[in-house]
């Protein structure tokens, strides 16, 4: 079911500053999306491309919403997965399958406590 990692998602309270600070490492701005808040708010995520094009991504993100690190995980069918890994007890759904810009996004958090986000057609 799970192909790779994504990306992983950092929060930071200033997208902007923590960007230019990875790209002074060497990473590349690859795309930004914003997204509204129901408060009329709107939030920001960015995603940076590390030199070696087979890596996964850095994205960085500062929804007020959610302040810790996210592990994004790589699935063909986040729908068909999420109804596969449905029944399995040691994992809490924090969001069942929801539609995005580009496929669907699902978000579990394992037995350990760690959130990762289903991501795919």
């Amino acid at each position: 079911m799970i192909k790779k990692i994504e990306c992983v998602c950092i929060a930071t309270k200033n997208v902007a500053e923590s960007a230019a600070f990875y790209i002074s490492l060497g990473l590349k701005q690859a795309w930004t999306i914003e997204r509204p808040l129901p408060s009329g708010q709107v939030w920001t995520l960015t995603g940076l491309k590390f030199p070696d094009a087979a890596s996964s991504e850095l994205v960085l993100s500062d929804n007020p919403d959610v302040d810790f690190t996210e592990i994004e995980l790589a699935v063909d069918d986040v729908r068909e997965s999420f109804a596969k890994m449905r029944g399995n007890p040691g994992i809490t759904w924090i969001r069942e399958p929801f539609a995005t810009e580009s496929g669907h996004v699902a978000v579990m958090e394992a037995p350990d406590g760690n959130v990762f986000v289903l991501v795919g057609a």
